[in-house]
């Protein structure tokens, strides 16, 4: 399996939407960047902000789509045509109702569970074959409270458990940069390493 070259996170831009449970993807390339120390900046033609890090000794390109959640897939379609990346090279991250907070699954393929970044982007592409990394955000109990849901903050101790969460995909990074998904994937879903 190739490696990944590209790592987007999904999210809404603008202050007001920086720390919600539907930014959780936005959450996980931000702190990528700061560990190594990098600065996104706004790529027009992209449509989103961008920078890039090394990983296992590879670099790697990070967006943060400006298009809102809804059109992520035209910023997404735009990074892999213009650096020429395979879908299957990308690793989308985003939140996800179905996974409690401090829970991260890594995934390829699929469908989009509802996840409208993800819906977009797989009609854009035509399909679903690309990574995904799932921040588990927790559901509010009924499907009529979802929407302010994500679009809420977490509450603390929910926020810490998705920080968590996020710590523990991003021990296990560097070998889905390598390619290595079964091994990222076993440890990320068993704690064990």
């Amino acid at each position: 399996m190739a490696g990944l070259r590209l790592i987007v996170g999904l999210g809404n831009p603008g202050a007001e939407h920086l720390r919600t449970r539907h930014n959780a993807g936005f959450w996980f390339v931000d702190a990528l960047a700061m560990r190594e120390g990098v600065r996104f900046g706004l790529e027009s033609k992209l449509f989103g902000e961008t920078c890039k890090v090394d990983v296992a000794g590879r670099t790697l390109w990070l967006l943060k789509p400006a298009t809102f959640m809804n059109a992520s897939g035209k910023s997404v379609a735009a990074a892999l045509r213009y650096w020429k990346i395979a879908p299957e090279e990308a690793l989308l991250v985003h939140d996800d109702l179905d996974l409690p907070p401090g829970a991260a699954r890594l995934k390829f393929d699929g469908g989009h569970g509802g996840q409208n970044g993800l819906r977009d982007t797989m009609q854009l592409l035509g399909h679903g074959r690309f990574h995904r990394l799932r921040i588990g955000i927790g559901h509010p109990g009924h499907k009529d409270r979802v929407t302010p849901w994500v679009l809420g903050k977490p509450g603390k101790d929910d926020e810490a458990a998705i920080l968590r969460a996020i710590d523990d995909a991003m021990a296990v990074l560097p070998l889905a940069v390598e390619g290595d998904f079964n091994e990222a994937m076993k440890r990320l879903h068993t704690g064990k390493d």
